[in-house]
């Protein structure tokens, strides 16, 4: 260890003159502790809240989307899904036609998100485990069904095992409007409920309705189009590779995105809430730097004898000043690393116990504890910061001595 390295860490253990200093160094590195596993708890619930929102979303979209560029629908899907069943590490791919549509209930109306999926569309993502009342059903022998989120189930108040149909209405793509029978402007047809689901997601659960693809077909006047292709990408298949021969395959015309780049606007939201929280308490970290700064002030003052002491044993300017410089960094660090100890300490009691709770009404919340997921690019992120502001507190604490030695 080099002397103005020892004779810092010397003057942070030892008990100062005044206890004053004392004080004021004991709140200053507090302070940095404090607000650095404030920093390391915050962005960690912040994690797990988009851990949770993605997990839930993965449960209805899926691996991999693929639409057209141009128009609104694919118009050669038979020949799309046998181009891209053939990539290596596609287990299943499947055509939907979603639109909206006009549904009705005894007296009660609606708009409704129409969405058309073959019967074997469980078998791409988790829907069957979102459904909270019924069956996951679109057609049987005797009649076809319709599976509603609980938006729809109760603005519509329809419920599976009522034998009261819903109409469903579209408006006709092709032909000529009559406006002398309007009604001849709309293609009709009617499902029975067989169930209802929950996401817990707003953009899912107030208006989507499932059917199955022969009747959105025939309701929105589509022959073998599709709206897009959703796949199911084999276990262990790796998703980028797979994007890169999709996109090769399909060419310009398609666009490939996965859950991430579906849902583009949800996880940019919450991205950019996790950061501007972080400025915020940032800024809070620098004002307690400040604390940092008073306390090598003062300590330069008590230090005043042993300064010239040092200068009489023949330490140069520069050497004195590197001690309280050092001193600034070791507080800054320590500070930081007992900081980011006892945040995740928090973190993993939070995991472990679900000390913080959302709710005391478990009905009312998804889950009833905050999430908590660590991540240590966050905790790099701090580190530095709190690193960065040493750097700064020790510049200012240079210029201090240097005008006292002056």
């Amino acid at each position: 260890m080099n002397l103005p390295l020892k004779i810092a860490a010397r003057y942070l253990r030892s008990k100062k003159a005044h206890s004053a200093v004392n004080i004021i160094s004991i709140i200053s590195i507090g302070g940095v502790v404090v607000t650095t596993a404030a920093l390391v708890c915050v962005l960690s619930v912040f994690n797990g809240f988009k851990g949770m929102i993605m997990g839930r979303l993965s449960m209805l979209d899926p691996q991999i989307a693929i639409t057209a560029t141009l128009g609104k629908t694919i118009e050669n899907a038979d020949s799309v899904l046998r181009a891209v069943s053939a990539v290596e590490g596609v287990q299943k791919a499947l055509p939907v036609v979603e639109d909206h549509a006009l549904a009705i209930f005894a007296d009660f109306q609606m708009p409704v998100r129409l969405k058309g999926v073959t019967d074997d569309y469980p078998l791409i993502n988790d829907i069957k485990s979102t459904i909270v009342e019924g069956d996951f059903l679109l057609r049987d022998d005797v009649s076809r069904y319709a599976v509603i989120g609980v938006g729809p189930a109760a603005k519509l108040n329809a419920r599976p095992g009522y034998l009261r149909m819903i109409q469903l209405y579209a408006p006709r793509r092709q032909g000529r409007v009559n406006i002398n029978d309007p009604v001849n402007a709309f293609t009709a047809d009617s499902v029975f409920t067989a169930g209802i689901f929950q996401l817990q997601q707003k953009n899912y659960d107030e208006d989507l309705v499932f059917v199955h693809i022969d009747l959105a077909r025939e309701l929105f006047d589509y022959d073998t189009q599709a709206t897009q292709i959703e796949l199911k990408l084999a276990p262990g298949a790796d998703e980028q590779q797979v994007m890169k021969q999709l996109n090769a395959v399909l060419g310009k015309g398609y666009s490939v995105k996965n859950r991430l780049m579906q849902q583009a606007s949800s996880y940019k939201l919450v991205n950019m809430e996790k950061w501007i929280t972080f400025l915020l308490l940032a800024f809070i970290l620098v004002i307690a730097t400040f604390n940092v700064i008073s306390a090598l002030s003062l300590l330069i003052i008590e230090k005043d004898d042993s300064i010239h002491t040092l200068h009489n044993l023949g330490a140069t300017d520069k050497q004195i000043t590197r001690i309280f410089v050092l001193e600034g960094w070791l507080i800054a660090l320590i500070g930081a690393s007992l900081g980011i100890v006892l945040g995740l300490i928090l973190c993993l009691c939070q995991q472990a116990f679900g000390w913080l709770k959302l709710s005391t009404d478990a009905s009312a919340v998804i889950i009833q504890a905050y999430p908590v997921q660590v991540q240590w690019t966050d905790i790099i992120v701090i580190f530095a910061l709190v690193a960065l502001i040493g750097f700064v507190t020790s510049l200012i604490t240079s210029l201090i001595v240097r005008r006292r030695l002056n």
